[in-house]
């Protein structure tokens, strides 16, 4: 349908395109006078008594258009609702000076509509666009499309897009050289579950997706080619969380050739630190970034991602409940591998915030946590709380000066194994800093963790890798003399913020060393040339000291969006059941293609 009169029917302007003059972003106080034609979306559509203002939305921005009975195609654009893509032709005036629009680039004009064409009629919308009210994750990932044009998604998208330049562009500054790297390898452990893919031409075997371009930015190190990188896809088939892909995620990945593991950290931090400054808008970023081996993290935090923005760091205050009177922790500590840790709380010293935490840490499936708080009675200080009337005046005053509290301030103690509690010490204390207020939302503040474990124990004793299992090992095959738990990796994280945004390692290029060090998490000689052979086989000929590291993007824009949740900066995600709702992914097979393949499934049982 198109109505009312064409300005662009002269000859000189029928070269001009077909839908559009200007985007919705461009008109301004310049153009008074001038005929224009728009086309986008109808974002909002008002009637005020008899005159009709509709917001049209583009990609770029949103243009007021105004039509009125004077207007040759008032009757039919009061039919127009929202989302209609539409074309609109009209004069270009200048809004009366008490209604200009600051916010937009476009608010000191409107567009008097002479000329109209639907371009594309739009349904009932299952889901609004303009004002983004809330909607269920479901219905707002099955009409993606219709998401992605809100204001907030469509941002977050763009701004993704630009850290994705932002990052290519100083990594070639830096002499890096983009290379790209197979889609469809070879099944590799990096810790987490591979995609399959069955091969017609190779019935019985199968590919798999790769969990990262591990193997091969190494290949191209030993290939010769010095400093890589690449914005490379990955694929795991992990359990979803907030912050976390459930099936695939985008990383900026690097490797680079005779380098320590300081020369890694200075590469790639000014390139993220430089890029968080860019695009953190008000924010500012911590330049001063520590380094924090992962045994210290894990006392300090209870995590090896810290969030630094919160001041609070526990201590080990076991010596002050050894033998005392408080029974539990002077029984706990009595066994091997116990201690006692504190959880400083500044500003947290009320009966009812401490009765808080305890309930809180009960929630987490912990009996609860001691505390401490320190009040004025009678004009001196007073060490209140149960953990006070057992352990008596001297201990507490100790455990007071250790961990630098005075009045109005509380403590919270958590005792037994490490490993049992740790985690939960971490959440308490961000849960402290939070309600306190002592955690500053106003910045970006990273940190290096170092020196982590390269094996753990599972719960049958079994030795396996805790982290990347092609790090070299610290001290190299003198490492293997010590016990496997103390046994350090060069690998490392950049945090920030309290989530994992980079981690890498200097490799091992050495092959005797690499058979060693699968050899220990339970993976024969003859395993590790099935399954690595191609590396191995490379590492005989001249391999190069190297290491690298991956920075995740989508984790990236999630924090310089401001955003909780990880979709919010994914274009089309899948859902928690690792669904995609839009174009109905998974789906099953036809008896056709299974035939092909070789194979049948098989009912699940449950």
């Amino acid at each position: 349908m198109c109505i009312g009169a064409d300005p662009f029917s002269e000859p000189k302007a029928r070269a001009m395109n077909a839908y559009r003059s200007h985007t919705c972003a461009e008109l301004n106080a310049a153009h008074v006078g001038q005929t224009a034609r728009l086309a986008g979306w109808v974002h909002r559509v008002r009637d005020h008594g008899g005159v009709l203002f509709i917001d049209l939305r583009d990609h770029y921005g949103i243009t007021q258009v105004i039509c009125d009975p004077d207007s040759p195609v008032f009757g039919a654009l009061e039919k127009v609702r929202s989302e209609w893509c539409i074309r609109i032709d009209g004069d270009v005036k200048a809004r009366d000076p008490s209604l200009v629009n600051r916010k937009i680039p476009t608010g000191e004009i409107e567009v008097f509509a002479r000329g109209f064409e639907v371009l594309g009629a739009a349904e009932e919308l299952p889901l609004q666009v303009f004002g983004e009210p809330d909607f269920p994750e479901e219905t707002r990932l099955k009409y993606r499309f219709l998401d992605l044009r809100r204001e907030t998604l469509h941002s977050n998208i763009m701004l993704r897009t630009a850290v994705v330049q932002d990052l290519r562009q100083r990594m070639w500054g830096k002499g890096f050289t983009e290379f790209q790297t197979p889609i469809i390898t070879a099944s590799s452990p990096e810790g987490a579950r591979d995609f399959l893919v069955p091969s017609r031409l190779h019935p019985g075997k199968f590919y798999a997706l790769p969990q990262a371009p591990q193997q091969f930015k190494q290949l191209i190190m030993v290939a010769g080619f010095d400093r890589y990188f690449q914005i490379a896809p990955c694929f795991r088939d992990e359990d979803p969380r907030a912050d976390r892909s459930p099936t695939d995620f985008y990383q900026l990945d690097v490797e680079m050739s005779f380098v320590e593991q300081e020369d890694v950290f200075a590469t790639v931090e000014p390139v993220i630190l430089d890029c968080f400054e860019r695009f953190g808008g008000t924010r500012t970023v911590n330049r001063e970034v520590p380094r924090i081996s992962y045994r210290d993290a894990a006392l300090w935090y209870g995590t090896d991602k810290p969030d630094l923005r919160n001041p609070i760091k526990m201590q080990v205050v076991s010596e002050h409940f050894r033998d005392s009177g408080f029974a539990i922790f002077a029984k706990l500590l009595e066994q091997e591998g116990t201690e006692v840790r504190a959880i400083p709380a500044p500003t947290g010293g009320s009966r009812k915030f401490c009765d808080r935490m305890n309930k809180f840490a009960q929630e987490q499936g912990l009996p609860g946590m001691g505390y401490i708080f320190w009040r004025e009675a009678d004009g001196e200080m007073e060490a209140a709380g149960p953990l006070a009337k057992n352990i008596g005046p001297e201990r507490t005053e100790a455990i007071r000066r250790q961990l630098g509290l005075g009045v109005g301030d509380a403590a919270f103690f958590l005792g037994g194994k490490p490993s049992a509690f740790e985690a939960v010490a971490g959440r308490a204390r961000t849960v402290i800093g939070e309600e306190l207020g002592l955690t500053r939302k106003d910045r970006f503040e990273f940190c290096w963790i170092v020196d982590f474990p390269m094996y753990e124990r599972d719960d049958d004793g079994k030795i396996d890798f805790s982290h990347n299992p092609f790090s070299m090992p610290q001290g190299g095959m003198a490492a293997f003399d010590k016990a496997p738990e103390d046994i350090l990796g060069y690998q490392y994280d950049l945090a920030c913020n309290g989530y994992e945004l980079v981690s890498g390692a200097i490799r091992n290029h050495k092959p005797e060393i690499m058979v060693k060090a699968f050899e220990l998490a339970g993976y024969p000689a003859s395993e590790v040339e099935k399954r690595f052979g191609g590396m191995l086989n490379a590492f005989k000929y001249g391999a190069p000291p190297h290491g690298g590291c991956a920075a995740g993007i989508d984790r990236m824009v999630m924090l310089l969006a401001d955003e909780a949740n990880i979709r919010e900066v994914i274009m089309f995600p899948m859902t928690q059941r690792a669904e995609d709702l839009l174009l109905g992914a998974p789906s099953e097979p036809t008896n056709e293609q299974l035939r092909e393949l070789g194979l049948r499934v098989l009912p699940r049982e449950d």
